[in-house]
């Protein structure tokens, strides 16, 4: 039985998770849980960091985005919930109000203001983190494992940074900049390296059902977006290589590339599925939170590109994610939760009715991003959202099982999905 807290909301007016949870009988309680424990935080007692086994247990990992601490450091990755999804979130330095992990009994629980809310574990690491390439890399730098999906993030440098445009809610650069100086973790990485990762990450059986890389947005080349695409047929072509067939199951998180980009990514790589966040569901919001991909590609073409990859991955086999919440950052976003959810889920349903499947993240303002000292909306928004993405797929027959809590675990509207 889940425990839950009694508490009122922290803020005026707010529902408290109990009274979210009874307020919304339609959705599971652990998808709930997670989102508040991702917009709140969490920190670490003693006793739960003692509990790491760093034989078993995974402690680092190669991020693109947020944080886990320096080299010597032993905090677990991120944990997962007693229904098998998982939560993805580091410790939060500048959380306000987070949730405490502790023990209960000896085992890792969720508390809040000292009381029990949920059982959780610390994800477990493959087989292959123990190894090291033959240039002397550590296999745990190439890549990284969620419960079941291997990430290759090879390239954590984002361009869009330069002169100051980054996307404001993210701290990609200042990340990659600490990672390089206190963990001496390469920006980019080598084909080699993944090509004999990857060989080894695959002798785990059962270990992992797919493959995702993700990079910072490279914006030279010919073309815009050229060398980004190099790039990933490069790195996709070393890691398919240890595989029998031609196509493999993989995705990647990238910049919107043009139809003559994505068919060759699609044409020379083992790629199956493909996604571009559009990340602000609104061209105003976008053009102020995420001014490089505004004034280089734009509202209204990024979103082209995405619904025009349909044609060439399938339907079901695009997505776009969003960071969900931030179209409310202030001082330029929206002031009213109900007008905001209104906004964006009228424009999620445009990607839907196309082809191509909307997820979001709950939106942290982590150190580092410019919106570190914003305060993300109401846990209700969150459930509200989470509910409309999922109830918008059902109404499109749309599948997104190439982001779901096996392949991702990410996004608490495609956890939704798996109860029908």
């Amino acid at each position: 039985m889940t425990l839950i807290r009694t508490e009122a909301a922290g803020k005026q007016g707010e529902l408290s998770l109990q009274e979210v949870i009874a307020k919304y009988t339609d959705v599971s309680p652990f998808a709930i849980i997670k989102s508040d424990v991702i917009r709140r935080g969490i920190v670490y007692s003693e006793r739960a960091l003692k509990a790491v086994d760093k034989t078993k247990h995974q402690y680092q990992q190669r991020v693109l985005i947020g944080s886990n601490g320096a080299e010597d450091s032993v905090v677990p990755v991120s944990l997962t919930l007693r229904d098998g999804s998982s939560i993805i979130i580091g410790p939060v330095p500048s959380a306000k109000n987070p949730y405490l992990i502790d023990l209960v009994d000896g085992k890792p629980f969720l508390l809040d203001h000292g009381e029990p809310i949920e059982e959780v574990e610390y994800w477990y690491q493959p087989d292959f983190y123990k190894q090291t390439t033959s240039s002397g890399t550590p296999m745990w730098q190439v890549a990284s494992a969620r419960p079941q999906r291997m990430d290759i993030d090879p390239n954590s440098h984002c361009y869009f940074w330069d002169k100051g445009r980054g996307c404001k809610f993210c701290n990609i650069n200042a990340n990659s900049t600490k990672s390089k100086k206190e963990r001496n973790i390469a920006v980019m990485l080598k084909a080699q390296d993944i090509y004999e990762t990857v060989k080894e990450a695959l002798k785990q059986p059962g270990a992992f059902t797919n493959l995702k890389m993700s990079s910072g947005s490279i914006l030279s080349g010919p073309e815009l977006l050229d060398d980004e695409v190099d790039m990933y047929i490069e790195m996709l072509q070393a890691a398919g290589a240890n595989f029998r067939t031609g196509k493999f199951p993989s995705t990647i998180v990238a910049s919107a590339f043009s139809e003559k980009q994505l068919a060759r990514l699609y044409e020379q790589t083992g790629l199956t599925t493909y996604t571009s966040d559009i990340e602000v569901l609104n061209e105003e919001k976008f053009a102020w939170i995420c001014p490089g991909k505004h004034q280089d590609v734009g509202y209204r073409e990024w979103k082209r590109r995405i619904i025009a990859a349909v044609d060439i991955f399938g339907r079901g086999n695009v997505s776009t994610g969003t960071v969900g919440g931030v179209e409310m950052a202030q001082p330029h976003g929206f002031l009213d939760e109900d007008e905001a959810l209104k906004a964006v889920l009228e424009e999620a349903e445009d990607f839907v009715r196309q082809g191509v499947s909307v997820v979001h993240c709950v939106w942290v303002p982590i150190p580092g991003s410019a919106f570190h000292r914003q305060t993300p909306p109401s846990l209700e928004y969150y459930v509200r959202l989470a509910k409309g993405l999922r109830d918008l797929r059902r109404q499109y027959n749309l599948n997104v099982d190439m982001d779901n809590y096996r392949r991702c675990g990410n996004h608490s509207d495609t956890d939704l999905d798996r109860v029908h």
